[in-house]
C-alpha cells in the first residue's frame, strides 16, 4: 500500500496534471491576474481589507470552482457530503459546513489543485523549575488534488511537516505535557515535534445517491477515524502555536501508519471503521514508519446544520506507547463543533473530551478541553483554550529512565488557562502574517506542587504565516 500511494502522488497525479495543462493555462493566469489587481479593480467591488476565508469567498471571481449545489465538489460546501469531500483537514475528520478554510486554489484541466498551510515562530516562557524557554517553529504544509473519477471524486493529499528541523532537541516546552517518548525514556514538560510526513493519503468518494456517500481512505501515513478533527487542523485552534495538554487522550492518532477507512454517509449522518497500526510514531521524524494493521477505531459523524458538527469516536489501540510496550489501550473521544460566519469575521468553537483505558490494568485518564477562536474586523483574532486534565505519577519522574515494574497510575488533575491575540499585518503577498501573544496559566494538583509550584505560567509571544488567494482580502 506504501508503494502504491507513493507511485500515484508523484507518477501518476503530475502525469495527468501535465496532461491537462494544455488547457488550463488560462486559469491559473486568470487567477493569477485578478489576485494581483488592487482591491479598487476588481470587478466593481468596493475596496476592503477584509480577508475572506473560502465560505466567504465570491465564488464567481475563482476559476474553476463548481457552482452546481448538487455537485460534490462544491466550494463552499453546502451540504454534508460536500463537507466529506471537500477534504479540508487531515484523514476523513469533518467541520460544520461553514468553517473557514484559508487556502490557495487553482484549476489546472480536469484537477482543482489546492494549498494549506499554517506556520508559527514562536518564543516561549514559562516559569517554575520544571518549565523551559525556547524559540522554535510549529508549522505544517498540505498539497491537494482533486478530480471527478466516474461517479465520484478522486483525491491525493500530501501534508509535511519541518518541525523535525524547527523544533530542536525533538521537544518543545509545555508545562504538564505528557504521553511521548524519545529513546526510551519519557518526554515531560514537553511537546514532540510533528513527523516530516504527517499524511499521504489516497481518498475516492463514490456518489450513491442524492444524500448518500460511500468514501474509501489509503493512506501510509494518515489520520484514522478517531476523534475530531487534529489540533493543528481545528478551525478554533487555527491560532494557538502549541498543542492541548489532552493530545493523548483526544487526537494523538492523527498521525498514524498503514491507515485504511471506509465510511458511509446519508443525509446528516456518517459512519466510519478504520484500520491501522497502533504504535505512535517514533523519535525518528524524518522517514515513513511501517507496521501491521493491529488497531481498530470507529466514528460516528452527525452534521445537523451548516454551523454545527458532532461526533463519537472508539478504537482499540495496539502497544500505542514504546516504554508500556505490553499495553494496548481503549480510547474514546467525544467532541461538538460550533462555527458561526460573522460580519467580517468568524468564530469557531469546540467542546472535546477523551479518555483513555488501559486494557492491563484498567487505569483511566480523562481529558476536558474548551477552545474558540474569533475573528473580528477582519485583522483581528482573539482565542481561548482551557482545559482539564488527568496527569500520571510519570511526572514525578521527569525526563529520566522508568524504574523496572513501573505502573503508571492516575496522579490528580491539571487546569491550563489560555488567551491570545493576535493580529494580521502584510509582510509577504499572498501570505496572512499575523503578530501575537498568549498567555496560560495553570491550576496544579496538591500532589504536584512541591514540583511545579502553586501557580505556574508561560508566555508565548509568536509571528504566524498562511496563505490566502488574493480574492480573500
Amino acid at each position: 500500500m506504501k508503494i502504491l500511494c507513493v507511485i500515484i502522488f508523484y507518477v501518476l497525479l503530475p502525469a495527468a496534471v501535465a496532461a491537462q495543462q494544455g488547457g488550463s493555462d488560462g486559469h491559473m493566469e486568470g487567477m493569477q491576474k485578478e489576485s494581483s489587481r488592487h482591491p479598487d479593480q476588481q470587478s466593481g467591488k468596493a475596496k476592503t481589507d477584509d480577508i475572506q476565508n473560502m465560505p466567504g469567498m465570491d465564488q464567481k471571481q475563482m476559476p474553476g470552482m463548481q457552482m452546481d449545489q448538487n455537485s460534490l465538489m462544491n466550494m463552499p460546501p453546502a451540504t454534508f457530503l460536500q463537507e466529506i469531500v471537500h477534504h479540508g483537514a487531515s484523514g476523513t475528520d469533518a467541520e460544520p459546513n461553514s468553517t473557514p478554510a484559508p487556502m490557495l486554489m487553482a484549476q489546472k484541466g480536469a484537477w482543482m489543485l489546492m494549498f494549506h498551510a499554517n506556520v508559527f515562530i514562536t518564543d516561549l516562557q514559562q516559569s517554575s523549575s520544571r518549565g523551559g524557554d525556547k524559540l522554535f517553529s510549529t508549522n505544517w504544509f498540505m498539497g491537494m488534488a482533486q478530480r471527478e473519477a466516474g461517479p465520484g471524486v478522486f483525491t491525493v493529499r500530501a501534508m509535511m511537516s519541518l518541525e523535525p528541523a524547527t523544533v530542536t532537541d525533538r521537544r518543545y516546552p509545555l508545562l504538564f505535557q505528557q504521553g511521548e517518548t524519545a529513546f526510551g525514556v519519557p518526554i515531560a514538560d514537553g511537546q514532540h515535534p510533528h513527523d516530516f510526513i504527517m499524511e499521504l493519503a489516497a481518498l475516492y468518494d463514490l456518489k450513491l445517491g442524492e444524500r448518500s456517500l460511500l468514501s474509501f481512505y489509503f493512506a501510509p501515513m494518515g489520520d484514522p477515524a478517531m476523534g475530531p478533527a487534529a489540533y493543528p487542523h481545528r478551525a478554533s485552534a487555527a491560532e494557538n502555536p502549541v498543542g492541548p495538554l489532552g493530545h493523548h487522550q483526544e487526537d494523538s492518532t492523527h498521525i498514524a501508519d498503514d491507515v485504511v477507512t471506509v465510511g458511509l454517509a446519508y443525509g446528516m449522518a456518517r459512519v466510519e471503521a478504520s484500520g491501522f497500526h497502533g504504535r505512535e510514531p517514533d523519535e525518528f521524524r524524518w522517514d515513513i514508519d511501517q507496521g501491521k494493521i493491529d488497531s481498530l477505531s470507529t466514528r460516528l459523524t452527525i452534521q445537523p446544520g451548516k454551523n454545527w458538527s458532532g461526533q463519537y469516536s472508539y478504537a482499540r489501540i495496539t502497544s500505542p506507547e514504546a516504554v508500556f510496550a505490553n499495553e494496548d489501550q481503549e480510547r474514546m473521544t467525544a467532541s461538538i463543533m460550533y462555527n458561526r460566519p460573522l460580519h467580517n469575521g468568524n468564530w469557531a468553537s469546540t467542546l472535546l473530551w477523551g479518555r483513555t483505558r488501559s486494557l492491563q490494568d484498567n487505569s483511566i485518564f480523562n481529558s476536558y478541553l474548551l477552545e474558540s477562536t474569533v475573528r473580528f474586523r477582519t485583522r483581528n483574532y482573539a482565542w481561548t483554550r482551557i482545559e482539564n486534565v488527568d496527569r500520571s505519577n510519570e511526572l514525578l519522574i521527569g525526563e529520566n529512565p522508568l524504574p523496572e515494574n513501573f505502573r503508571e497510575e492516575p496522579l490528580g488533575r491539571v487546569q491550563a488557562y489560555t488567551f491570545g491575540y493576535d493580529h494580521d499585518v502584510d509582510f509577504i503577498p499572498r501570505v496572512a502574517s499575523a503578530i501575537g501573544a498568549q498567555f496560560t496559566t495553570y491550576g496544579v494538583a496538591d500532589t504536584l506542587k512541591p514540583i511545579y509550584g502553586s501557580h505556574p505560567v508561560g508566555v508565548a509571544f509568536f509571528v504566524r504565516f498562511r496563505p490566502f488567494s488574493g480574492n480573500e482580502r
